[in-house]
């Protein structure tokens, strides 16, 4: 499995969350039981303690240090834990042979302390007290101590076991926790199962919504709704495809066509050269459409209007009505103009984008009719409408109006005339500058235009 798998992921999450409890958790016990193992050793002296010492305080006598000396040695071999040393100026009354180092150690203060032996690796704890002379007896320092090896073995048994009860805890939330995520992601695996099988042609599939977990609700409607988007765009790309075939094949046909009857037999100078320049025509016309196609590409990857320079709207406007001049005198069209505006633009581009509009809106405007050009300076941006008066537009068809091929036959009666790509290019390059392209149609005329920001 992938180590980027989000079971593996999770699993690995589940397990440090588990360490972190168990450190939590088994630290805080470790303490408590730590600090009440410590105590223990105090309170089995303070025990023992408490039954001799009314025993050493009351007698002072020899015999009775002989009685009192034999329950010690009795005490010590019940419990090998245990030591007892009992320090005087009179050897009579001393308990435990006491060396030079516990002579020292007794001459410290009096209280629980504790005292290194060799051979030992944990300390013995030491109760030191004095007893005042009393008949007989000298002044004493008596002391009981207690081995803690028992105590401290306790405590490394119990850090061990805390250690793996952790680690087995780690081990064991770490295999539930893939387990319960493997669970968990079976519907994520079976949306991924299900998205595996959509694949071009086939996209009007969706992935069902239900029974599904919330978290995934929104996941499968962005997905879905992404889908829709494609296949939308597969759809068109390849409607795009039969366009570009068509309109590639039309000419090629023509080219074709031409030069072979014009080779089937002999012919005139004058014959060819009609031949040649009909030919001429046609590959312009190709030559046409592959450079507005090569434009649409290299639109599409995001090239933008860099050349700006702050001009006139309507001074460009008047520059693009001089150029179709003579397309405007035949059309018997004219066109008005409405407004100014000053915008940073690239001025090829641009003009560019007011022939197309002009063109397409002389291609259906009637002789002797007008087209108005309107140029609004709004909030952010300014407004480029030109609107020409014809058979409205169904409503349907608006959406579409600037995508690449597409006409509407029932309004676009002179559709054959061009090539379709003209709108594109308008939408292009709108959309190079920053801006955006509109269409309406109402009260009797249809508008085509742009927006730039200012």
């Amino acid at each position: 499995m992938s180590s980027n798998s989000i079971a593996l992921r999770l699993s690995g999450m589940f397990s440090l969350v588990a360490l972190v409890i168990f450190l939590l958790i088994g630290g805080a016990l470790y303490q408590q039981v730590d600090r009440g193992l410590g105590l223990l050793p105090g309170a089995e002296l303070d025990a023992r303690y408490s039954v001799l010492e009314s025993s050493i305080t009351r007698f002072g006598t020899q015999d009775h240090w002989g009685k009192m000396a034999n329950k010690l040695k009795l005490l010590g071999e019940e419990d090998k834990r245990i030591r007892f040393w009992v320090v005087s100026s009179d050897p009579t009354y001393e308990y435990g042979n006491p060396d030079a180092r516990i002579r020292e150690f007794a001459t410290g203060p009096t209280g629980k302390r504790d005292l290194h032996l060799p051979g030992h690796a944990y300390p013995f704890k030491v109760l030191v007290s004095q007893f005042p002379a009393k008949d007989q007896r000298p002044p004493l320092r008596f002391m009981i101590a207690i081995d803690t090896a028992n105590f401290r073995t306790t405590q490394h048994h119990l850090l061990m076991a805390l250690i793996s009860l952790a680690f087995v805890g780690v081990v064991l939330a770490s295999l539930l926790g893939f387990w319960v995520a493997r669970i968990g992601l079976k519907p994520l695996i079976k949306l991924s199962d299900e998205a595996q099988k959509l694949a071009p042609p086939k996209l009007s599939g969706r992935l069902q919504l239900s029974p599904l977990p919330p978290e995934l609700k929104q996941f499968v409607n962005s997905f879905n709704s992404t889908l829709e988007r494609v296949e939308t765009a597969y759809s068109r790309l390849e409607s795009f495809n039969a366009d570009v075939a068509h309109e590639l094949r039309s000419p090629l046909t023509n080219l074709i066509g031409q030069t072979q009857v014009a080779l089937t037999r002999g012919r005139s100078a004058e014959h060819y050269f009609e031949v040649l320049q009909s030919n001429l025509e046609e590959l312009e016309r190709l030559r046409s459409i592959i450079n507005d196609m090569l434009f649409l590409a290299s639109a599409d990857q995001g090239s933008k209007a860099t050349k700006l320079i702050e001009s006139s709207l309507a001074d460009e406007v008047a520059t693009t009505l001089d150029y179709l001049d003579f397309i405007l005198e035949d059309a018997q069209v004219q066109v008005s103009v409405v407004g100014d505006a000053l915008v940073k633009i690239e001025k090829a581009h641009l003009r560019r984008a007011l022939i197309n509009l002009l063109s397409n809106a002389v291609q259906h405007t009637s002789p002797g009719q007008v087209i108005e050009v309107r140029i609004e300076a709004r909030e952010q941006q300014v407004v480029i409408g030109v609107t020409n008066p014809g058979e409205l537009i169904a409503s349907e068809h608006l959406p579409r109006l600037f995508e690449r091929f597409y006409r509407v036959d029932a309004s676009r009666s002179n559709s054959g005339a061009n090539h379709g790509l003209g709108l594109a290019i308008v939408k292009a390059i709108a959309l190079m500058h920053g801006g955006d392209v509109f269409v309406r149609s109402e009260h009797g005329g249809n508008t085509f235009g742009i927006t730039l920001p200012i």
